[in-house]
């Protein structure tokens, strides 16, 4: 049986961006993260699919419903609504462990496109708190989109107690 909406938790656990998303499967995988944790996400536009794509809906299975979801033309529309967040840029580039960092359940996990990450200039963005990172072995490009918000939702969660679990 599946959980009743109306039990979302009415603030989020944390807020996951991902900015330009491109592949709708991981998209669908990352509303079913929501439902499953309580997390918000938050999709910025320019998409690189549709949101009715076939897709995204068997990646997300029947948690639609389920999960919180916003679609917003801007980085800064998005930030915009959350005007006291923190952002977390997550970045193979990074020096500071995603474990490093204690999050409090307001902040922003941002994500950038597949394949490319996030751009120069999102980095650079004055909201930006931290860029952070999750290790990998050498020579490895990145982690799976939905996989990287996955472990970062779940850090948030694990120093909250997992509250509401």
């Amino acid at each position: 049986m599946l959980p009743d909406p109306a039990a979302q938790p009415a603030v989020p656990l944390v807020h996951v961006v991902y900015f330009e998303p491109r592949i709708p499967g991981n998209t669908g995988s990352a509303i079913r993260l929501a439902a499953v944790s309580g997390a918000r996400l938050h999709l910025v536009e320019p998409l690189g699919f549709d949101l009715s794509e076939a897709k995204l809906k068997r990646a997300g299975l029947d948690y639609h419903d389920l999960a919180v979801m916003d679609v917003h033309p801007s980085l800064d529309a998005v930030l915009d609504v959350l005007p006291g967040s923190r952002v977390f840029a997550f970045t193979t580039r990074a020096t500071v462990g995603y474990t490093e960092v204690e999050y409090r359940p307001d902040d922003v996990l941002l994500f950038g496109p597949e394949p490319t990450g996030l751009p120069d200039d999102v980095l650079a963005h004055p909201r930006i708190t931290d860029q952070v990172k999750i290790p990998m072995l050498p020579g490895r490009r990145s982690l799976n989109l939905t996989n990287a918000a996955s472990i970062a939702v779940y850090e948030v969660w694990r120093q909250g107690g997992f509250a509401g679990a």
